[in-house]
């Protein structure tokens, strides 16, 4: 038992994967990669002392000295990685087992709130309607949570695999549309679309891509003042396929454009405009055209508009 436990502390690629690390990121091999720059150092220190001091037994000792003050900065620095990956590993597995646990009762509040709304137990008055209406789009909007909450845990472990198939991104994005046409309307925003003819198919997981372009027109709509437009265009770039989605809304402030993709983040102006939203779906819409192959990026003026973009392949 013993000497499987040390067998299994020295495979590498059984660590990575326990932290659910590359292993480039990996504490074990960084600290290999430490044990070779202290075995180089060391020996460089002995030849440049061999060299200009006399004394072996100096040498000897300013050599020991070096090598000991080098392993453990090492093993400080490694022991510090090692700690942060456990902490991450706990708090995607704690991620992961509290999104699962909340989905079931969040579907049975949802199917209740709708049975009492239909009025099939009791009949209800306006007012409990209006009540009930604003339960089921709390809920929904949980629902939303969770459902982000998990992918992201998905995308963190590795488990997020693309179902890919051959379609044309076209026909996905004018579906795409038309499910966001009434969140539009109810917005007083126009989208408009334009696209390239006799563009090629492309191999994507159209599951996925929907749910980019769906993040990215529905932040648009959602971040535009009063009245305003929404222009989703399509063109091949080089070897890949350019979407574009541009709008004439509040824009990302210049200090925040940095952080704008990262887990949680939500622009300063954005809180102060619309107060809903998790600051995950930019996240996830950079995890998943990275894992397709492409590249995401924008640009953007406060008070003037973003525009979002995205690159995949033709394969």
């Amino acid at each position: 038992m013993a000497l499987k436990k040390i067998c299994d502390q020295l495979n590498l690629v059984k660590q990575c994967q326990k932290y659910e690390l590359s292993l480039w990121q990996c504490p074990q091999f960084l600290f290999l990669v430490m044990g070779a720059v202290i075995f180089f150092s060391t020996l460089a220190i002995y030849i440049i002392g061999s060299r200009y001091i006399e004394e072996p037994l100096l040498v000897a000792l300013m050599v020991l000295l070096t090598s000991a003050i080098l392993f453990i900065i090492a093993s400080i620095i490694i022991r510090s990685f090692e700690r942060l990956a456990e902490t991450n590993r706990m708090k995607s597995e704690f991620v992961n087992i509290v999104s699962h646990q909340l989905r079931s009762p969040l579907s049975n509040l949802k199917w209740a709130i709708e049975l009492l709304m239909s009025g099939r137990i009791s009949s209800i008055s306006e007012k409990q309607a209006e009540y009930f209406k604003i339960l089921k789009e709390n809920s929904v909007r949980m629902g939303e949570l969770v459902s982000d909450l998990l992918t992201v845990s998905r995308i963190e472990q590795g488990k997020f695999p693309l179902k890919k198939e051959k379609i044309y991104l076209q026909d996905l994005i004018e579906k795409t549309i038309k499910e966001t046409e009434i969140f539009a309307k109810a917005s007083n925003v126009e989208i408009k679309f334009n696209s390239e003819d006799n563009l090629p198919q492309i191999i994507i997981d159209p599951n996925q891509i929907r749910l980019v372009i769906v993040n990215l027109s529905e932040n648009a709509i959602r971040y535009i003042n009063k009245e305003g437009r929404v222009e989703i265009s399509l063109k091949k770039k080089n070897d890949n396929l350019y979407l574009e989605v541009k709008d004439n809304g509040i824009g990302i402030p210049k200090d925040d454009q940095k952080y704008i993709f990262q887990k949680f983040f939500r622009s300063g102006n954005v809180k102060k405009h619309q107060t809903e939203g998790s600051g995950l779906g930019l996240y996830i819409a950079k995890s998943i055209i990275e894992k397709s192959g492409g590249k995401i990026g924008f640009y953007s003026q406060e008070k003037k508009g973003s525009t979002f973009w995205f690159t995949l392949p033709i394969k």
